[in-house]
């Protein structure tokens, strides 16, 4: 018999950078002049991929057919005016995070495509314990809403980027840049002190979760997204842009979809005297408030307006739910296990919400 040997053209710089597979899994590199190009792929048995365009018209399809259900038939038995609420809530959830979200996909992309991997390793250090907080830092410049950081943090992550690196500008990104805290300061104009507590605590919870990713985290928690190839060519380059974009904006808006209809669910069916019953309660207010963070979903430019308007609980539980909100919600913890996978998200997900309400009530204690 006849032993199956490996062909010798797969070599390590076959391999796709930050990926660690071999030109994405479950392929191999093309045979090079002279071999037998009839041979089949690697991947005999595998599924002809569905295109993006009829993945989008099945998801919008869905949509709209649960929308038409929930009016004739759920209306009755849940009442027309919740109905309307949430219908209401999930539009406004999803039309304020799309345009961050097509932000984040097309700076993603252009990463990906326009941006070589040797520019990583200039700008971040090249140990990635202090390669942390100077990502950190690159996310206090750079205008951003969380839906547009997860698919940046996934092009870092598929230039070569330490995953550390990138989650802390994940984290750090949506909560610490200039519109956030400019729009802090309009919302708190007689409490400076709130801006500074915001960006202090924000700023510590995300290279706090950066670390601590770097100290325990497993490579194999994480799916890192691959690209393709981008090519040397100006058209090449453009093209693995389109490419890059088309897939993860049609990957990432059902997600999105997901989340907002789960954070209208939520509004609509918590009753506003529940969460005022425990305001008086300093230690619970801070926690109740840090998951009606979660719940809520709002995005990181407006929910310091929606904090300022919670006059019955005290600055370090608003401070909670102004640090919480931007690095963990509803439609993000559904971005993050739609690019990282699952097996991230229930592990990634836990660590940063102890972390925000920890560092949260203990910077309000001292600046508050």
């Amino acid at each position: 018999m006849t032993r199956m040997t490996e062909p010798a053209d797969l070599r390590a710089d076959d391999v796709t950078p930050g990926t660690g597979t071999a030109l994405g899994k479950g392929t191999v590199k093309p045979p090079r002049a002279g071999l037998d190009e009839t041979l089949p792929p690697a991947d005999w048995g595998a599924r002809r991929p569905v295109a993006p365009g009829t993945r989008a018209a099945w998801g919008f399809a869905a949509l709209a057919a649960v929308l038409v259900a929930g009016r004739l038939w759920a209306a009755p038995l849940i009442g027309a005016r919740a109905l309307d609420a949430w219908t209401t809530i999930f539009v406004a959830i999803c039309v304020q995070a799309l345009p961050f979200l097509v932000f984040g996909v097309a700076l993603s992309a252009a990463i990906t495509a326009f941006v070589p991997a040797s520019f990583w390793n200039r700008v971040l250090p090249r140990r990635p314990g202090a390669a942390v907080p100077v990502a950190g830092a690159m996310g206090a410049v750079l205008p951003g809403c969380e839906c547009a950081s997860v698919p940046v943090a996934g092009g870092l992550m598929a230039r070569g980027v330490a995953p550390a690196a990138a989650l802390t500008f994940l984290l750090a990104a949506p909560a610490v840049n200039p519109i956030v805290l400019v729009a802090t300061a309009v919302a708190f104009p007689d409490a400076p002190e709130m801006v500074l507590g915001r960006f202090a605590a924000s700023m510590i919870v995300a290279v706090l979760a950066g670390w601590a990713w770097l100290l325990f985290g497993r490579g194999e928690w994480i799916r890192i997204p691959s690209r393709p190839p981008s090519g040397t060519g100006a058209a090449a380059r453009w093209e693995a842009f389109r490419q890059a974009m088309r897939h993860d904006i049609m990957h990432a808006g059902g997600f999105l979809i997901v989340g907002g209809a789960a954070a209208a669910t939520i509004n609509v069916a918590v009753p506003s005297e529940w969460v005022g019953g425990v305001a008086g309660i300093p230690w619970l207010s801070v926690l109740v408030l840090a998951v009606l963070a979660v719940l809520m979903s709002i995005c990181s430019e407006a929910d310091a307006f929606v904090a300022a308007s919670l006059s019955q609980f005290s600055p370090t539980a608003k401070l909670a739910f102004l640090v919480v909100g931007p690095m963990v919600d509803l439609k993000l913890i559904a971005l993050q296990a739609g690019f990282f996978g699952r097996r991230f998200a229930v592990r990634f997900v836990p660590l940063t919400f102890v972390l925000a309400v920890a560092v949260s009530a203990i910077a309000g204690g001292v600046l508050l």
